[in-house]
């Protein structure tokens, strides 16, 4: 299938990333996670430039349909490469559109920026029972699995209490 093409997201397609981030968390059953905005979006992706995304519509560049797919990345940077490293935060594709391509050709498209940016590294997440995932990063791109790691986080309310950590006289 060739019937879609990619681009950089604009600030015009807010709306598209929004609907596409909430898809993805149905997919991921948590529908009611998203706290993302329109607002905080444009903010974060376009002003402060704290991530990228790529948009993949049906359709040509000429005549665009719906869009259909997003990667959405941020840089980090790897102290023992010395390089920088892409982090994929998100891909997500609409069920009607898979295994025509589409999640090959975002990664295609990432690998070249990867390349272009002189990173090491592409990293990013997958549930555990997303199995089909699993197998085509697996199968299909010739990922490894980072089981010897584990995730960790804190959410704002850990974030909040960091600053219990503080030396005296730093803000």
């Amino acid at each position: 299938m060739a019937g879609f093409f990619i681009r950089n997201a604009t600030p015009d397609d807010v709306d598209y990333i929004l609907q596409l981030i909430i898809d993805l968390a149905i997919y991921e059953k948590e529908p009611d996670a998203v706290k993302a905005t329109p607002e905080l979006l444009r903010r974060n992706i376009f002003e402060n430039k704290y991530a990228n995304c790529l948009l993949a519509f049906a359709g040509s560049a000429d005549d665009p349909g719906e869009a259909i797919a997003m990667a959405l990345y941020f840089f980090n940077y790897s102290t023992w490469t010395g390089r920088p490293g892409l982090y994929l935060e998100d891909l997500y594709v609409k069920p009607d559109y898979r295994a025509n391509g589409v999640g090959k050709a975002l990664f295609g498209n990432l690998g070249k920026i990867a390349q272009e940016k002189n990173c090491a590294r592409l990293d990013w997440q997958v549930l555990k029972w997303n199995q089909p995932s699993i197998d085509f990063y697996e199968k299909r791109l010739g990922a490894k699995s980072m089981s010897e790691w584990m995730g960790m986080r804190l959410e704002e309310d850990g974030i909040e209490r960091l600053k219990e950590f503080l030396v005296e006289g730093e803000h």
